[in-house]
């Protein structure tokens, strides 16, 4: 007879739970599954459309870039479209829950708008007791959209609610009742952040130093900049009087979105960070946890590790950024492409210490005491409260997993990496702890599959892998001492690779072979071995059609495939080298260029100046290619107003001022970075191409090494009877670029000269 199971959640972890108990079971067991989601949709924080479809109530901005790549975004058994970007928006991850919906879950039964009020054990004795486990099933209270409350009955009950239940805001009252404060999540637009504030100016605090202040200190930077430069009306008056003033506990490394496996060479190439990050040549194996207690030996380790990838301490963009003289910390890590350059370039302030009391419009931080004034508007990136995720667990239960209140990690007592307690054999989770990566999910799936069909923890059913694994876990003691461990990692279950070998052992499934070789990278001298969620799919999926196990394995292969071009095409095509380059130019550049011309009418000299890149929402001027999305619909490439401002001196003893604009475009659909001349009569509006610039991938690494003059691209462009010959060389310092030159010779038949401008970051 089936068991039943009830999933509470239809985010990818309730998706992937139901997926592998309709499934991956033995064919000697079968579950019949109930999906229950709160919202009228599935995807949990992921939105499947452009549009806010939670009318502002969703965790996500459906706009928003995953932090992870598509190759770790995703499940073992179902391949993202080719077309898609490397990181997807948020909406895009929804869609991709969808399709994967459709696809796998179609045998279980979804109530939308149906809300878990209460759980409990049909004999609350049975709640814990001890090695028998509890037998007792799940009486459900769940109230549906129109009021009416259903009951139900289960055998299991798996909590996939997610950990993101509420979000935290602390209690920093205001005596200015007109000033706006919002969480992180809540963010969508500069509009509906500052209301009628809108054009008064200011600074908008944001509070909170991890992935979600950098995150949306980032954001609102690039609102405001794109508010400022971009042409047509402001979506809020005045956007050039607001700044961001971010408040932090301690630094945290930034990393941006591509990193580089040879960050020594100045012309590296570039991939997906997580790509790199999760490079299994570089550790040796077994994996052994590198998160949870971190010791002042491995702090330091991973300070070097990060410091390496990046080229830098980060003292360059701000002193309360350096993690200079703080490598004996616990590291933090953050994600963003703009944060850093918003920094340097000023545009983001950063103040170390905790926010202490806002009064009126004045903020308090400390230590030491400091005051913030003119705010205008308030972020909190304090993080969720994860406790009204759980909330219609019986009390027992909850005393049982040692949920407390004071606890600000929310950490679970959950055996076996977070899918249980062996005191509730029927109670499961999946996705319940910060950082769950997509293929740990999977993995929680799949242990918690095995363990029900076997019987238990305690059942001997158990294969031999998986009671040696029980017996020899710490998880619960574990979580319960990282509580008070001062010296607890940012992501107590942030070693992905560890944790997904660690599931593999106790299920016995093997790590696949790389769908390909790659070249031979630092600093362990072997290829790279990427981990990825389908290299650890079972090799023979039981219990499904014959024709299911050809197409689920179709997909693995297809995502294998994927992983592998796109690690070559980073590796060895130049690829994503025009994406760091457009990254990393955001900001102020001091530049010195000469002009050497070989007509009389037209004076040499040179240029002293700056070059600015300021950052704006991408524009349709031009009539240049559109980029698509995966849906079809178009999607503007990125792009920066260039504007360079200077002192041109004559070789005659002529000075005056001089200026020029350009339009700087990343499409990254194709790759590709091109220059546009702005319009005469607007200088924000583009008018036409100027050309697009091709990088050139050394003809040998030991030539390119030997020069240190970084990467070269090239370009040409022909107007009316002019033609300009360009040549680019991009010099960089691990992610990002130390200098850059630009040269180009003009001939005509009324033009003959030549330019060579050096941009360097300006000191001051």
């Amino acid at each position: 007879m089936a068991k039943t199971v009830a999933i509470v959640g239809a985010g990818p972890s309730g998706l992937v739970a139901a997926k592998t108990l309709l499934h991956d079971a033995p064919p000697e067991q079968h579950f019949r599954v109930t999906i229950f989601e709160a919202r009228n949709r599935v995807g949990g924080l992921w939105p499947a459309s452009k549009e806010d479809d939670d009318n502002g109530g969703g965790m996500v901005h459906p706009m928003m870039v995953a932090n992870q790549s598509r190759h770790t975004v995703q499940f073992s058994d179902f391949a993202w479209d080719p077309r898609s970007p490397q990181f997807p928006r948020a909406w895009q991850v929804g869609r991709y829950l969808h399709r994967y919906l459709d696809r796998y879950c179609g045998d279980a039964e979804l109530r939308l708008g149906a809300r878990v009020e209460s759980a409990r054990l049909s004999d609350p004795a049975a709640a814990v007791d001890g090695e028998h486990g509890a037998a007792a099933a799940w009486d459900l209270v769940v109230r549906l959209a129109d009021g009416k409350v259903e009951e139900r009955r289960f055998d299991h009950l798996l909590v996939a609610s997610g950990f993101f239940g509420r979000p935290f805001v602390p209690s920093f009252p205001s005596t200015d009742p007109t000033l706006p404060v919002v969480h992180s999540s809540q963010y969508r637009s500069l509009e509906g952040l500052l209301g009628k504030d809108g054009g008064r100016g200011g600074k908008i605090l944001v509070v909170g130093g991890q992935m979600s202040g950098v995150e949306i200190a980032g954001t609102i930077a690039s609102h405001l900049s794109s508010a400022t430069h971009s042409p047509g009306p402001s979506p809020i008056r005045n956007p050039e009087k607001y700044a961001i003033h971010h408040v932090v506990p301690r630094p945290a490394w930034v990393f941006p979105l591509y990193t580089s496996p040879k960050p020594e060479s100045v012309a590296p190439p570039f991939v997906p960070f997580d790509l790199a990050s999760y490079n299994l040549s570089n550790r040796p194996s077994p994996l052994l946890n590198t998160q949870g207690h971190i010791s002042v030996e491995a702090a330091q380790i991973a300070h070097g590790n990060y410091g390496r990838v990046l080229g830098t301490d980060q003292a360059e963009f701000s002193p309360h950024l350096t993690l200079r003289h703080r490598e004996f910390d616990p590291p933090l890590i953050a994600v963003s492409d703009t944060y850093m350059e918003f920094v340097r370039d000023g545009l983001i302030e950063v103040s170390l210490g905790k926010l202490e009391s806002i009064n009126g419009r004045t903020a308090t931080v400390a230590p030491p005491a400091k005051a913030v004034d003119n705010i205008a508007a308030v972020v909190y990136a304090t993080g969720f409260d994860s406790s009204s995720s759980l909330s219609f667990l019986p009390e027992s239960v909850r005393r049982t997993l040692r949920i407390i209140p004071e606890d600000r990690d929310n950490t679970v007592a959950l055996a076996f990496h977070g899918t249980h307690h062996p005191s509730i054999p029927n109670l499961g989770f999946v996705g319940f702890y910060r950082a769950p990566f997509w293929g740990v999910m999977e993995m929680q799936a799949r242990f918690l599959t095995a363990l029900w069909s076997a019987g238990g923890p305690f059942s001997s059913s158990l294969p031999a892998t998986m009671r040696s694994a029980l017996e020899a876990d710490r998880s619960i003691e574990r979580t319960l001492a990282l509580r008070t461990d001062p010296r607890a990692s940012q992501f107590p279950m942030g070693d992905y690779p560890f944790l997904m070998q660690d599931f593999a052992s106790a299920l016995g499934i093997p790590l696949r072979d790389p769908f390909g070789v790659t070249p031979r990278l630092p600093p362990s001298g072997k290829p790279m071995n990427i981990l990825t969620p389908p290299r650890y799919h079972p090799p023979t999926p039981r219990n499904q059609h014959q024709q299911q196990e050809v197409d689920e394995e179709a997909e693995v292969q297809s995502s294998l495939r994927q992983t592998h071009e796109t690690a070559m095409a980073g590796l060895t095509q130049a690829r994503f080298v025009a994406r760091a380059v457009f990254r990393s130019l955001l900001g102020t550049w001091h530049l010195e260029r000469d002009l050497v011309s070989r007509l009389p009418s037209h004076p040499s000299g040179r240029f002293v100046g700056t070059a600015r890149f300021l950052l704006r929402e991408g524009t349709r001027d031009g009539g240049h290619a559109k980029a698509e999305d995966d849906d079809g619909s178009p999607s503007p490439p990125l792009e920066y107003l260039y504007v360079e401002e200077g002192d041109f001196r004559a070789d005659n003893g002529l000075t005056f001022r001089a200026t020029r604009r350009y339009v700087w475009r990343y499409d990254e659909a194709r790759d590709k970075l091109s220059v546009w001349f702005t319009r005469p009569d607007d200088g924000r509006r583009v008018d036409y191409l100027f050309h697009e610039v091709d990088f050139i991938v050394p003809a040998t690494e030991e030539d390119e090494e030997e020069k240190g003059e970084g990467w070269e691209a090239k370009a040409g462009h022909l107007c009316v009877e002019d033609f300009y010959d360009v040549h680019y060389r991009f010099r960089f310092r691990a992610v990002h670029l130390v200098d850059w030159r630009l040269q180009y010779t003009v001939r005509g038949p009324k033009k003959d000269y030549t330019i060579d401008g050096v941009y360097r970051r300006r000191t001051s």
